[in-house]
């Protein structure tokens, strides 16, 4: 009886230490009966449902797992939310789960996450499907842009902290117009954001900001299909610079639409999807 409760005891401690040192873990949602695996990452604050038509076309395929990184659309909140460690986070997923090579999906902020995962942990991906996300965007409209060693988010984490919910659902109403055609999901992308938690919505913009890929995705080898929106097409010439290191990825454009190309270009997004898939 005794060593039977040293032995609870022993694994109650693990457990609070893991949980002590990640108290907020990502929101999975599992679905899906194939015998391969994909990991689906969303873009910023935004929850895994923004996968739901993606993951109803594959999951007879595939054993999907949509991410809710922590923070966003209701999903606990990090002390300290950080960009890179939440890469770290979802390769640790990875491993815990033991997941045999997932494709990986990621859309905007997720589709940089997805990058920077093939680039820093190769053993662990198969593909990865870039849905609208530049490796630095910031360079796009300041071409002499370089990324700083250490950044300050303090003061935009404040100013989304101390932002009424009357005042950030109008600046969420306007962001989204530019954002999405599709207006049957733009109020539930808004109620995304109602839900996160303000300190990670600044402090993960802050450092998306000062994200630059350009050379990591050099040392990526699994084969890589990037969706754009429409509007990137009249930008050719730049974006595919952006991709230039890149050897193996695959530039498509979709035919109409903005940001939230699963939505307002459904039926071109699952086809390219799909035909990568196979």
């Amino acid at each position: 009886m005794k060593k039977f409760l040293l032995c609870i005891l022993s694994i109650l401690f693990i457990h609070f230490s893991l949980s002590a040192q990640n108290p907020n873990a990502l929101k999975v949602q599992k679905s899906g009966k194939g015998t391969k695996t994909i990991v689906l990452i969303p873009g910023f604050s935004c929850a895994g449902d923004v996968w739901k038509e993606t993951v109803e076309n594959l999951g007879s395929r595939y054993t999907c797992y949509a991410l809710t990184m922590p923070g966003f659309a209701g999903n606990a909140p990090e002390n300290q939310p950080d960009f890179k460690d939440w890469v770290k986070s979802i390769a640790s997923f990875i491993k815990q789960e033991k997941l045999a090579r997932p494709m990986i999906i990621g859309h905007s902020i997720g589709g940089i996450m997805a990058l920077w995962l093939a680039a820093d942990y190769p053993e662990l991906v198969s593909s990865v499907i870039v849905v609208d996300a530049l490796p630095c965007l910031s360079a796009v409209y300041n071409p002499a842009f370089k990324a700083k060693d250490t950044i300050d988010c303090i003061a935009m984490a404040t100013r989304f902290a101390m932002m009424s919910d009357k005042d950030l659902y109008k600046m969420q109403q306007q962001n989204i117009a530019g954002l999405m055609t599709d207006t049957i999901h733009r109020e539930e992308a808004i109620q995304w954001s109602m839900h996160s938690d303000r300190k990670t919505l600044g402090t993960i913009y802050c450092q998306f900001t000062n994200i630059d890929l350009r050379e990591k995705i050099a040392s990526i080898k699994c084969p890589v299909l990037v969706l754009l929106e429409s509007n990137f097409e009249n930008i050719k010439t730049v974006v595919e610079g952006q991709y230039q290191k890149l050897s193996t990825a695959k530039l498509e454009y979709a035919k109409k639409g903005l940001h939230f190309i699963m939505y307002d270009d459904k039926d071109w997004y699952l086809g390219r999807v799909n035909e990568f898939s196979k």
